[in-house]
C-alpha cells in the first residue's frame, strides 16, 4: 500500500517505500521495534571526512540487509551531504528474481 495515498502499489514500489523509511527512521525512535532504522541521523553533523563517508555506507547496507530482505544493495552513491542533509542513491536487485532496482535522491534531514 502507498503510505501517500493508501492504494495498492507493485511490490518494487514496495520495496523502494520501504527502504526510504528504513534510512530515514533514526533506531530507537520506533516504540514497539527500538531496533528498526539507520544510524544515518548519527551521522549528518559529524565532521566531514573520509571516516564518515565509509560510515555512511557501512549504516546504509546494514540497515537495508537487516530490514529489507527483498532487496539486494549493489552501490551506494552519496550524493551530497551538507547542513544537516545526507543525499543518497542505490542501486541493488530484487532478490526474487534478480530485477534490478534504482532509488535516486533518497534524503535523511535532521530534525
Amino acid at each position: 500500500m502507498n503510505v501517500n495515498t493508501g492504494k495498492t502499489i507493485s511490490e518494487i514500489a514496495h520495496i523502494k517505500q520501504s527502504i526510504a523509511n528504513i534510512l530515514s527512521t533514526p533506531i530507537g525512535s520506533r516504540v514497539m521495534r527500538r531496533d528498526y532504522g539507520s544510524r544515518l541521523f548519527e551521522r549528518i553533523d559529524q565532521p566531514i571526512n573520509g571516516e564518515l563517508i565509509a560510515e555512511i555506507y557501512s549504516d546504509i547496507v546494514e540497515a537495508i540487509s537487516t530490514w529489507e530482505p527483498r532487496f539486494e544493495v549493489e552501490q551506494v552513491t552519496l550524493q551530497s551531504i551538507d547542513k544537516g542533509k545526507i543525499v543518497i542513491d542505490l542501486e541493488g536487485s530484487f532478490v526474487k528474481d534478480g530485477q534490478k532496482i534504482v532509488l535516486e535522491n533518497i534524503s535523511i534531514t535532521s530534525s
